[in-house]
């Protein structure tokens, strides 16, 4: 009996040691949420360090240079059998919804209008239609007059013509919807209007395919660009710029407000982190002089001990 007493009390212990406290567990499921909702802040400063860089230098996977001055150069560059083309978070470059003149052969001046035409006041602005980087802003007296042409992530170059005046430079990063320049009626044109292109690689798309300017939307959320003249529309279209796809998902009232407040406060949380992407040949010391802290604190933000070793691409929060 005695015996048994003990082994039980044994077990009892063991049971115990092995156990986390009711302390520990209250603890650790307090703590879970906490590490949930820091990895999605850490995501979304991520996320945006990358779109950053993305603009630096867009859609440079599929472009083979960089040139400011000439609109057209892709004349030799092989196109790809299939891109997809993200229609997403654009922003219609003119609020008139009226098409003077449609994409295609045109027998007045025995050539291809290689773009459409969209009436427009003088002095309208006219907006970047995606997210981009300015790559032209010329004058040319006998064809575009003031033009810009903007290359974006999506793998467009959009085409701006017969402007009144520019607004931006070559080489200015830009967010859809930014201004760009104002509506005229410079070089080879008849009355004010926007003459507006897009291309992939030089290659023309009819923008109808792409913008519905009298519905002032896109056509779909992808385009899948197939070869000169073919391509396929993909997705439902949200006019919130939000993915859509062939899949609904619901939410109750409460939990869509829920959502959405969760969603603001994390992008409000990861506005105040700042983080920084390991470059070649950079040391934790010139980067904690370079961002105005001490090592020890770069070292403890990102859980890093005196002898650990950083590479090329690691992504580091210093704030």
């Amino acid at each position: 009996m005695f015996k048994n007493l003990i082994k039980t009390a044994a077990i009892a212990a063991c049971m115990t040691l092995a156990a986390p406290s009711a302390w520990a567990q209250d603890l650790l499921a307090r703590q879970a949420p906490v590490d949930k909702k820091m990895r999605a802040v850490d995501s979304i400063a991520i996320q945006r360090l990358f779109q950053a860089e993305e603009l630096e230098d867009p859609a440079a996977e599929l472009y083979p240079n960089w040139e400011d001055e000439q609109i057209n150069l892709y004349g030799n560059v092989t196109l790809p059998d299939e891109y997809k083309i993200d229609l997403r978070g654009f922003c219609m470059p003119t609020t008139n919804r009226i098409v003077t003149s449609n994409y295609g052969y045109r027998p007045r001046f025995r050539r291809q209008h290689k773009g459409i035409d969209i009436n427009a006041n003088k002095g309208d602005t006219i907006r970047a239609a995606f997210d981009g980087k300015v790559r032209v802003v010329d004058f040319q007296s006998s064809g575009y007059g003031n033009v810009v042409v903007i290359r974006h992530p999506n793998g467009l170059e959009t085409v701006y013509g017969h402007l009144s005046k520019h607004l931006t430079k070559k080489g200015a990063t830009l967010k859809a919807g930014d201004p760009i320049g104002l509506a005229g009626n410079t070089g080879f044109s008849f009355g004010t209007h926007l003459h507006f292109e897009t291309r992939l690689l030089g290659e023309y798309i009819d923008p109808a395919k792409l913008f519905d300017f009298a519905n002032q939307d896109v056509t779909g959320d992808f385009y899948v660009f197939r070869g000169r003249g073919r391509g396929t529309l993909i997705g439902k279209h949200d006019t919130n710029g939000e993915a859509g796809n062939d899949e609904e998902v619901r939410y109750t009232s409460s939990e869509s407000a829920a959502a959405k407040a969760q969603a603001q406060q994390d992008a409000r949380q990861a506005a105040r982190t700042r983080i920084h992407k390991v470059r070649k040949g950079e040391t934790l010391s010139s980067i904690a002089r370079k961002h105005g802290i001490s090592l020890d604190k770069l070292r403890r933000m990102n859980g890093l001990k005196n002898k650990s070793k950083i590479r090329p691409g690691q992504i580091l929060k210093y704030s």
